[in-house]
């Protein structure tokens, strides 16, 4: 059902632990810091970050999350991202194929980061079905329900889908209210939550 190729990212693995620079390129940091501000809770209890690579978006959000559940379908990436949150009791990393190895356990926040432009249509599908179906209901936590994608917008070379089109067909497969979206000309980051309140109604400043 996918369309990822996971010998040619086992292989930018082998070449580099940090193949797209998320550590050290001002575009990565940027673009993390962002995605961080986006979600509408300041904590959640139950994440789940499928498509981690190296890990390093996963370092961040272990300090908003009570446990995370990282995966990556790249072996090297797996290892890769172990040994970086080795000293974090509250992170798991598992090797998943996605939509194949998405977990059956509910989760309050699920994050979709430079992810599903690699997949084909019925993977786009099947993996929005599985967001809504694994987003918690309103009583599971203080983070109920939210989704967030971040999908690089320029023409992907190999690949069936641009981020654009990727963007739009998860949205719709969600099929959640949206509650954050910000675009600029390299990148769209969307939230989708089951209670649409903004923050400010969220913290009853209006």
């Amino acid at each position: 059902m996918s369309s990822v190729s996971l010998p040619a990212f086992d292989a930018l693995y082998r070449g580099s632990a940090d193949p797209w620079l998320t550590e050290t390129r001002w575009y990565e940091r940027r673009k993390r810091a962002l995605v961080l501000a986006c979600l509408p809770h300041e904590r959640y209890e139950h994440a789940y970050e499928p498509g981690c690579g190296s890990g390093v978006l996963t370092h961040a959000l272990a300090a908003r999350c009570d446990d995370v559940l990282a995966s990556d379908g790249s072996d090297r990436a797996v290892a890769i991202a172990r040994r970086r949150l080795a000293g974090f009791d509250n992170v798991k990393v598992e090797r998943h194929a996605v939509p194949e190895d998405w977990p059956s356990r509910a989760f309050d926040l699920v994050v979709l980061s430079e992810l599903v432009y690699f997949l084909d249509s019925a993977a786009i599908d099947a993996i929005g079905g599985l967001v809504a179906r694994s987003i918690a209901g309103p009583d599971a936590g203080p983070g109920a329900g939210t989704a967030l994608a971040c999908n690089w917008r320029a023409p992907i070379a190999g690949y069936g889908h641009s981020g654009d089109e990727a963007h739009r067909r998860l949205a719709a497969a969600i099929g959640l209210p949206s509650v954050f979206e910000y675009r600029d000309a390299d990148f769209i980051v969307s939230a989708w939550s089951r209670d649409p309140k903004s923050v400010a109604m969220r913290e009853s400043i209006r």
